[in-house]
């Protein structure tokens, strides 16, 4: 893996969990969803975090997911992520009720825009060769929300077929109107030949041109690590 340069200024490290719960915790699962982030952002060394529903089977669908979700979290140091990662009760959890569990932690190398006023500080270059994750969040404005989702269907297609895609999850706020992609690339080129061709580019230049999104962030990261299992794939 490409050896990460750190910028000075800031140690800020990204956590993205995703989490297949098992049948018998469902419950527990949706409790974590309705309650929020509050729990989260009361551990030492988080500055933001978000509790995430997932389309149907880990998908980017309307039809939600009853048992997968994810987290992302923002931590001020690389430590402090690795204290939730190891030692936190509620990881810990987690890992105690979910069939399938994968935690990738992350640099960021690129953002635009915000999510809920929020920006992700850059803490590394961006790198030119191996694996990189992106992040694409909206805030949808509730008149234009029909319109964006029938560009949704043939890009969200085009996606599961890409190559080199090592993983890709639909995840989500709120249904419908706060919607979010993560997805993880061999390499920048990969990522930047499917933004710029085919029903991706094309749903890009219509919410550019139609002003669908009240707010958006797009976040490109280094992996400092990918663990665990996702819809049937190990990743170490």
């Amino acid at each position: 893996m490409t050896a990460v340069r750190v910028a000075s200024r800031s140690d800020q490290t990204i956590v993205v969990v995703l989490a297949d719960i098992a049948p018998a915790s469902v419950l527990w699962g949706w409790a974590r969803i309705v309650k929020g982030p509050q729990s989260f952002l009361a551990l030492d060394g988080v500055r933001f975090a978000k509790v995430l529903g997932s389309g149907y089977g880990g998908g980017f669908g309307l039809r939600p997911s009853s048992t997968r979700q994810g987290l992302f979290l923002v931590f001020h140091t690389q430590l402090a992520a690795r204290d939730f990662l190891q030692h936190s009760a509620l990881m810990h959890s987690y890992r105690e009720r979910a069939r399938e569990l994968c935690v990738v932690t992350l640099r960021t190398w690129s953002c635009r825009g915000s999510w809920d006023g929020t920006a992700l500080d850059l803490t590394t270059d961006k790198p030119d060769t191996g694996p990189i994750a992106a992040l694409t969040r909206a805030s949808i404005q509730v008149r234009k929300a029909s319109a964006f989702w029938n560009h949704a269907p043939s890009s969200q297609a085009a996606l599961e077929e890409v190559p080199g895609i090592r993983l890709a999850v639909g995840l989500g706020e709120a249904p419908f109107l706060r919607q979010a992609t993560f997805t993880v690339w061999d390499s920048v080129q990969n990522m930047d030949a499917y933004a710029r061709s085919g029903a991706h580019l094309e749903a890009i230049k219509a919410a550019a041109q139609n002003d669908y999104f009240s707010e958006s962030m797009f976040a490109r990261f280094v992996p400092l690590s990918i663990e665990g299992q996702w819809k049937d794939r190990r990743y170490v």
